[in-house]
């Protein structure tokens, strides 16, 4: 049974609820029909960046109340999110490219909510690391995901660490760092390691390179990326 701003609870409050909607990676029709519609039903959308969200909402013919929610504020407007919540609206939750959370926000939110007692449910969708894990053909039967390496304090540990990871390593890299990312994997990780690199996936310019470390490293210092770029590397044999 769907839940509405009108439904009561046994404490005789009207129950609210926050859904965490994935959104396309890149191509627009990869959202799910159960998406959109929660999408039109909601009181409010929250959104990671309303300019990325206006153009997705605009393609499904969805006109509703849209509320900034990144992560430069995420911790100011808890309190206020959870007290509409509390009086019986229904948000829902999209960031800018996959399923809120995964190296986006989300998870504060969904935390707070669950500490107060208000219902969260997240619809299954487009999240960037399992087509390109499906597609690399390095084993995906045990895999890490590690997302965004950290930029300094603790990167070379969290290298060192992974290093000796035999599970296949998912990792998100912005395609400024690439090369330079690939270039210190390439120190702590065999030179030889299985790599393959993806970048704009879904969308028109889609790349998946195959390779080793080292190779890829040469690769994207003579041809510089662009897009959002996931790395899955083999585990260490």
């Amino acid at each position: 049974m769907s839940t509405s701003r009108s439904d009561i609870s046994l404490s005789g409050k009207p129950e609210g609820k926050l859904f965490l909607v994935p959104s396309p990676i890149g191509n627009l029709g990869d959202i799910t029909y159960r998406a959109v519609q929660i999408l039109q039903q909601a009181d409010r959308i929250l959104c990671e960046d309303t300019r990325t969200s206006s153009v997705l909402l605009k393609h499904y013919q969805i006109q509703k109340p849209l509320m900034p929610y990144h992560q430069h504020n995420e911790h100011k407007m808890l309190s206020h999110i959870i007290a509409q919540l509390q009086t019986g609206h229904t948000y829902a939750l999209l960031t800018d490219a996959g399923t809120p959370g995964i190296s986006d926000p989300g998870f504060l939110l969904a935390r707070e909510c669950i500490r107060n007692g208000i219902d969260v449910e997240c619809l299954p969708g487009a999240t960037a690391f399992v087509p390109a894990l499906v597609q690399s053909g390095i084993p995906s039967n045990r895999f890490v995901f590690e997302g965004f390496l950290p930029l300094k304090k603790g990167r070379q540990t969290a290298m060192k660490q992974l290093a000796t990871e035999e599970r296949t390593i998912i990792l998100y890299e912005s395609p400024h760092r690439l090369t330079k990312t690939l270039q210190e994997l390439t120190q702590y990780f065999e030179p030889e390691r299985q790599a393959v690199v993806c970048r704009e996936l879904t969308k028109m310019f889609e790349e998946t390179r195959r390779g080793t470390l080292a190779a890829l490293a040469v690769y994207y210092a003579q041809t510089p990326p662009k897009g959002e770029i996931v790395i899955i590397i083999a585990g260490k044999d």
